[in-house]
């Protein structure tokens, strides 16, 4: 007999539907307030944490693809969120990094996003949070492993 596939509880779709939940949530608010779609806000976040990189970097940060990172890295130029400079060790790519106005989006942002994963989380104890992120670090592990050795 075939087994048969319910996607209510099929996990790697419980999963893909909480995430675009808890991402479409984040983004309505996000657009409104400031103008910015999920890869914008998530790139601006990428580079207040970790600083000047190339689109390439972001996207292996990110696991956005490229097209997607630089529709988001062009949009934010545009708007004079980001600077672009030549990247020291490729000189055919540049580096993003946030500008001055840039960063006081992000300061905006960031503790909005906070204040959103507290209202999303609060229905989970402290060790629950932590006992997820070691589970969603193993799925992610398991999944990229898959995507190498097939």
């Amino acid at each position: 007999m075939t087994a048969t596939l319910k996607l209510d509880s099929f996990l790697p779709y419980r999963l893909s539907v909480a995430s675009n939940r808890v991402s479409s949530t984040i983004a309505a608010a996000y657009h409104a307030q400031f103008g910015l779609r999920i890869p914008e806000w998530r790139l601006t976040c990428v580079l207040a944490e970790f600083g000047a990189m190339s689109q390439q970097a972001i996207c292996g940060r990110t696991h956005m693809d490229k097209v997607t990172v630089s529709r988001a890295a062009i949009s934010l130029y545009d708007r004079g969120l980001v600077t672009r400079t030549p990247n020291p060790d490729d000189q055919r790519s540049h580096l993003l990094d946030l500008s001055a106005d840039g960063w006081t989006l992000y300061r905006q942002i960031a503790p909005q996003a906070l204040e959103f994963e507290r209202r999303i989380f609060a229905s989970l104890s402290a060790d629950e949070q932590a006992l997820l992120r070691k589970m969603l670090e193993r799925v992610e592990t398991a999944a990229a492993n898959i995507a190498r050795t097939g």
